[in-house]
């Protein structure tokens, strides 16, 4: 039988510290220490040759457990609809008018940090509800 593998989800993005800060305060995540020999991320930054400054950045789940996200910058904007994404999950359990005060809590916080609605899907005879969403960069997400 195989060994279950850790993995990173990476995200391509025109700012990588601002898209990892959003993801931070969505997820409970933290940003990870600094490389060795630099106190903090800036100094580490500083050190790099211009054209790499800025150009990524990550951050993690503090317990280890949920998956390292990483955000790179390139140079082309979102252009169609994402074929991977994350949902956030509010509503594990919940069902009816319960699960969907849940999810529209967590739509009203992620909106304050600059999340868009794009869509609310209610439940029906063969799913429960889920918040279609964007950061702050247009990336498609669920509340789910």
């Amino acid at each position: 039988m195989a060994s279950i593998k850790k993995f990173q989800v990476t995200f391509d993005c025109a700012d990588p510290e601002r898209v990892a800060r959003f993801w931070c305060e969505v997820l409970g995540y933290v940003v990870p220490p600094p490389p060795k020999g630099f106190d903090t991320w800036d100094d580490y930054t500083r050190s790099l040759p211009p054209e790499r400054q800025g150009a990524g950045f990550a951050c993690m789940d503090p317990t280890g457990e949920g998956p390292r996200l990483y955000f790179q910058r390139v140079p082309e904007g979102k252009v169609v609809k994402n074929r991977v994404h994350l949902d956030v999950r509010v509503g594990t359990g919940l069902v009816g008018e319960e699960r969907l005060a849940a999810l529209q809590a967590e739509r009203v916080r992620l909106e304050a940090l600059g999340a868009v609605c794009e869509r609310v899907l209610l439940a029906d005879e063969f799913n429960e509800s889920c918040i279609g969403m964007q950061d702050i960069e247009g990336n498609e997400f669920c509340i789910d």
